[in-house]
């Protein structure tokens, strides 16, 4: 049996999340026209490990425990998923209850760091008190060859078919995984774009897949933070639908990851690793 399998048979049942519900609206326009749709749903987690309250933030709540094993790892709480003995999910009306055993190594560097975060949906950098740990120091990644220029092909609306539940209810970013084939394997949605990402680190994880093969793609712009947690879980491309800044070029390109904007209307653009030309290039 798999460690990820034995992991998940100490976790015990928990209820799922009622579907997403709906509600009315009146179009503003002469018609008045009255209709309903789904709406996108939001809870608040409370993580804790071993008893001690590390985290509150905003996510949607399918596809918690990917979230929790994502998160650990991108932000550096443990080095390896087998550092996870439980995972305890509590669910409510409104929010989760996260009670998540870690190895005793991961709960001494955990207490070591003295951070308190408060994260939100919309900020990664939220609730970091130290500057040395907004602009950590990471473990640079091997180089690795860019993903084919075909694997990049049609991939706007192979994301669209992927995000079963933006067709739904809107307003949900989404992290997928390309496989070394150029096929979407794996994709998690969420309302923020750092969770959705911590979703489909954790749902490699159990499943074993590696992330350096292929390339992951986010819907969302590319926020420093979404760097760290890349470099953090070993992924070697990260494919970014929104222009990246400058600041998250830099990091990439001293991070040895492969950073791709996929522009709407032109062919992907490479900004790291920096081309080789002879012209002056930043």
């Amino acid at each position: 049996m798999s460690r990820s399998a034995q992991l998940k048979s100490f976790f015990q049942p928990i209820p799922q999340p009622q579907p997403a519900a709906e509600y009315s609206y009146v179009e503003l326009d002469s018609t008045g026209l009255a209709a309903r749709a789904q709406l996108a749903e939001e809870v608040a987690i409370a993580i804790s490990y071993n008893g001690i309250n590390h985290a509150v933030m905003m996510v949607s709540p399918s596809s918690a425990e990917d979230f929790i094993r994502g998160l650990s790892l991108s932000n550096g709480v443990i080095n390896r998923v087998d550092e996870i003995y439980d995972i305890h999910l509590e669910y409510s009306a409104a929010s989760i209850s996260a009670n998540v055993s870690i190895s005793n190594r991961a709960f001494w560097a955990l207490k070591q760091q003295r951070r308190q975060l408060a994260g939100t949906s919309g900020c990664g950098l939220c609730g970091v008190a130290a500057l040395e740990q907004a602009l950590p120091s990471l473990t640079p990644l091997p180089p690795s060859a860019l993903p084919p220029a075909a694997h990049l092909h049609n991939l706007r609306p192979r994301i669209a078919t992927a995000q079963k539940m933006a067709r739904h209810s809107g307003a949900l970013h989404a992290a997928l995984w390309v496989n070394a084939q150029g096929e979407v394997n794996l994709c998690r949605e969420d309302i923020g774009r750092h969770n959705a990402l911590d979703k489909l680190v954790g749902a490699a994880l159990d499943e074993g897949q590696n992330l350096a093969q292929g390339f992951v793609v986010v819907t969302s712009r590319c926020s420093l933070e979404l760097i760290h947690k890349a470099v953090r879980s070993g992924i070697a491309t990260l494919v970014s639908l929104s222009a990246p800044t400058a600041l998250t070029v830099e990091w990439a390109r001293q991070y040895n990851l492969n950073l791709i904007h996929l522009p709407h209307h032109n062919a992907p653009r490479v900004f790291s690793p920096a081309p080789r030309q002879s012209e002056p290039c930043q």
